[in-house]
Formats: C-alpha cells, sequence, structure tokens
C-alpha cells in the first residue's frame, strides 16, 4: 500500500510521537505499533510529568488545607474543571463533575436520576451497541424500579434503525442513554437527531462519548444533551479518572449517590446537609494526580485542534479501510460511513484471539474478543472480532505494518 498511501495533512505524527515515551519501546524486538487507542490512549510527556510533579513537588490532599502545597494541589485540580468545561463547552463548571471513569459516571446517573425519578412501567431505552457499562448500570435500576428497557436494533452497515427509535419513542420513554461512537464497531451516531427526538417525548438523555470526546470536537449546548461521560484514559490522559456532566437544574434535583465527606455541607448524628455543586457529588479524597493531570492531556489535544484530529483520524480510516478490503478472507463489522477511528473485522479460518497473538509477535498491538458489547456481536453472529483502533500518534506507516501482519495470519491458517 505504500505507493498509494495518502498525504495526510493537518497533523504532525512524527512530531507527536517523539511526545509519546513509549512508542520508542519494542516488542520482540520489533517497533511496536500501537492500535488500541479504543482501549486506552497512550500517554504524551506532559502528562506523565504532570502527575510527577505534584508528587515530587506540592502534593496534598485537597480543598481542606490552609497551608500551601494543599492550596497549590487545589488550585490545579479546579484548573481541570475549567479546562473541562472549555472542553466540551459546557454552560458552567460545577456541571462537570469528576468520577472514576465513564463507567461510574453512568452507574452516578442511573442510581441518583433513576432511582429519584424513574417509575413502575416507565422505559428506558438503549442501542444494541452499546458497551456493557451502558447496559447493565440500567437493568440494575429497571429491576429496582420495576422499569422496561428497549433497545434500538442495528442494521447490517452498523448503523442504528432510527425508523425503530421513532417507534420506540411514548410518553412512557423517561431516558434514552446511546452511544455517541461505538467502541466494538465504530459506528458514529447521529446523537443530536436522538437528544431531539427524545426530547420531543419529554426524556432525559445520556450520550456516552468515551470514543468520541478525544476524536471529535465535542459541544454539549449543541448537543443539548443532559448527561454527557468520557473517560480520561481514552483522551491521552490518566486512568482513574473521568468526567460525567449534566445540566444544572438535573444535578440540583438529583441526590448524591455516594457519602462522605466534602461532599456535605453540615453533618449531625440527626440530619446531613449536602454540598453545592459540583462537591455534592464527589465524596471522599478523589484521584488528585489524576485530576491534576487530565487538564494537560485535554489541552493537548486542543493544542492539535480537534477539527485536525479528526480529519486526520477520517484520511487514516479511509485508508486501513481500502487496505483490509483487499483481503477476500477478511469481513469489516460495522460498514457505515459515518464511522470513528477503528475496524473491527474477522478473518475465515482464524479466531480473533489467534490474530491478535500472532499480531502480537509481529509488535502490533490490537483488541480481540467482544470488546464488552456482547449484545452487537450477537446481532452479527460472531463470538468476537479483532479491532485497530488509531490515534493522534498513528499514519499509514502503522496501518501498511497491520497489512503485512494479516499476510502472516493468512499464511498460517489459509
Amino acid at each position: 500500500m505504500n505507493d498509494a498511501a495518502p498525504i495526510i495533512k493537518g497533523l504532525d505524527v512524527e512530531a507527536i510521537r517523539k511526545d509519546f515515551p513509549i512508542l520508542s519501546e519494542t516488542v520482540y524486538d520489533k517497533p511496536l505499533t500501537f492500535l488500541d487507542t479504543a482501549a486506552s490512549a497512550q500517554k504524551p510527556r506532559v502528562v506523565i510529568d504532570a502527575e510527577t510533579a505534584l508528587y515530587e513537588h506540592y502534593y496534598a490532599n485537597i480543598h481542606r488545607g490552609v497551608y500551601k502545597f494543599s492550596q497549590d494541589a487545589t488550585e490545579a485540580y479546579e484548573a481541570t474543571r475549567e479546562t473541562v468545561k472549555a472542553f466540551i463547552n459546557a454552560a458552567k463548571s460545577k456541571e462537570c463533575l469528576f468520577v472514576r471513569g465513564a463507567t461510574e459516571g453512568i452507574n452516578l446517573v442511573a442510581q441518583a436520576w433513576g432511582r429519584t425519578f424513574l417509575k413502575e412501567d416507565d422505559e428506558i431505552i438503549l442501542s444494541e451497541m452499546e458497551h456493557h457499562s451502558n447496559i447493565v448500570p440500567w437493568q440494575m435500576v429497571a429491576e429496582e424500579r420495576g422499569a422496561k428497557i428497549r433497545v434500538i436494533p442495528v442494521l447490517d452497515d452498523g448503523s442504528l434503525d432510527m425508523d425503530a427509535y421513532k417507534g420506540l419513542l411514548s410518553d412512557r420513554t423517561k431516558m434514552v442513554a446511546v452511544v455517541h461512537i461505538s467502541n466494538s464497531i465504530g459506528t458514529m451516531n447521529p446523537v443530536k437527531d436522538i437528544i431531539r427526538m427524545a426530547h420531543d417525548v419529554g426524556a432525559v438523555t445520556l450520550i456516552d462519548g468515551c470514543q468520541a470526546a478525544p476524536h471529535l470536537k465535542i459541544d454539549v449546548q449543541d448537543l443539548d444533551a443532559d448527561f454527557y461521560a468520557f473517560s480520561a484514559h481514552k483522551a491521552y490522559g490518566p486512568t482513574g479518572i473521568g468526567v460525567i456532566y449534566g445540566k444544572e437544574d438535573l444535578l440540583d434535583r438529583m441526590p448524591p449517590w455516594q457519602g462522605g465527606g466534602d461532599m456535605i455541607s453540615t453533618v449531625t448524628f440527626e440530619k446531613t446537609t449536602y454540598n453545592d455543586l459540583p462537591h455534592k457529588f464527589e465524596a471522599g479524597t478523589p484521584n488528585i494526580a489524576g485530576g491534576i493531570s487530565m487538564k494537560h492531556a485535554l489541552d493537548y489535544i486542543t493544542a492539535l485542534g480537534q477539527d485536525n484530529i479528526a480529519a486526520h483520524e477520517k484520511a487514516l480510516l479511509e485508508y486501513a479501510t481500502k487496505a483490509l478490503g483487499a483481503f477476500n478472507s477478511l469481513r469489516i463489522i460495522g460498514t457505515t460511513p459515518e464511522k470513528g477511528a477503528l475496524i473491527s473485522f474477522t478473518m475465515e479460518h482464524a479466531h480473533p484471539h489467534d490474530i491478535g497473538t500472532i499480531l502480537d509477535r509481529q509488535g502490533i498491538a490490537v483488541r480481540a474478543g467482544h470488546h464488552c458489547a456482547q449484545p452487537i456481536m450477537d446481532r452479527f453472529g460472531v463470538p468476537g472480532t479483532v479491532r485497530a483502533s488509531f490515534g493522534i500518534y498513528n499514519d499509514t506507516s502503522d496501518v501498511d505494518r497491520l497489512v503485512a501482519g494479516l499476510k502472516k495470519v493468512t499464511d498460517i491458517f489459509g
């Protein structure tokens, strides 16, 4: 494919790769080709250095101390909240709650909102392509409250059946929770339309933005999302920290999900009054280092430009789709034109785990399995897929190495 490789403008990938120390590592004496950003992205030096600087120079617990280190750490931690506000264009920083990741954010909404507002026979609409983290929390609260889950089916090309979605909506619909970009097959859903249609019947919406936030410009006000979740570790930031955005009026009407320090105003054995937003939902000592370094990850993305990132990854996806299409034995799962930067595929006679293992010996890191999205695997009649997912540090040379690795798979399995 080298002769046909397009010139992808917008990102200087060679310079970007120098910012990521791990990309200079070798695997089995082969240069690392990292194609698993959808699971967890690698970290630039500025993120690593931010965590190190905290622990070496000014670590202290936040929000509580009057001494300098505590005040400095608090200021750095809360500066991230302002960065998040700008990153997703929230109206107010207090609408941006810090959680351990998108999974905890979705669980927070399912428990705090769901337990408060769902009643028997109310309906929750999910899609067939949801990650388990946007299925199981709703199953738990639905069982407790006597609510019902309805599912938007997926068409053969991996897109949502929007006519079926329209038919599912009714005055019984109270929550519509869908993924922005599928982690398993890459489909980019028309979430603005989904939200508008949900609001037309009086429903609340939650968008799982894990695969969108690092790759697209997100504007929660333009989308009119009620809740929007994403994790820092998929956005070139640390693990153990993420964001659940919620509209202020909804968050004000929801009770806290967890109790403890910092989420309270006053406590007696007779009664507790709760703190203001966002602290009402942030009990206990948080991931301070993660919170501080997340700012540097989001600043890094912003400096590159989300439009530049999206254009680069779209061109790379087109190149990879064409390259993999040359294999007669390979089937791409999810072929809708509106996709995020990943390809999910199977190959005849070769199990995804075997493919992943052979590629690993070539220094190529991909994901193999059901990607925590078993219902969509069942929809397409496969136990799992191989998933190659791209990030800001990937270019056509990575795709060429993937193609070479898959040729070894065909040599072995035919």
